[in-house]
């Protein structure tokens, strides 16, 4: 699957501290792109694995969060789905803390 940034998440990486990014990077490789992969796949019968906490963001139609860590920090990522030249793309909408649900 293809994957674009908006403006915003770009602004919330470069403001995570270096050690949370790292973070980030191995969540990706480890948790989320296989699940990514998976849903690809099959996205009618995929279901998310339970240790993403993936969620619906409540009045934001379309937009999704996952936690990319549970302790310290409370690592959140937001999200959605477009179709672009037939393929399905998953677009980085926020990343950061929990704070980053006020403007998903």
């Amino acid at each position: 699957m293809k994957f674009r940034r908006l403006p915003q998440f770009e602004r919330d990486w470069a403001a995570l501290p270096p050690a949370e990014r790292d973070l980030v990077k191995q969540w990706l490789r480890e948790s989320l792109l296989p699940a990514v992969d998976g849903y690809a796949a099959d996205p009618v019968r995929f279901t998310w694995p339970k240790k993403l906490r993936f969620e619906s963001i409540q009045g934001a139609p379309g937009v999704y969060a996952v936690t990319w860590s549970f302790s310290g920090p409370d690592g959140r990522a937001t999200f959605h789905f477009e179709e672009s030249d037939g393929d399905r793309r998953l677009v980085w909408r926020r990343i950061g803390h929990h704070d980053i649900y006020t403007t998903p």
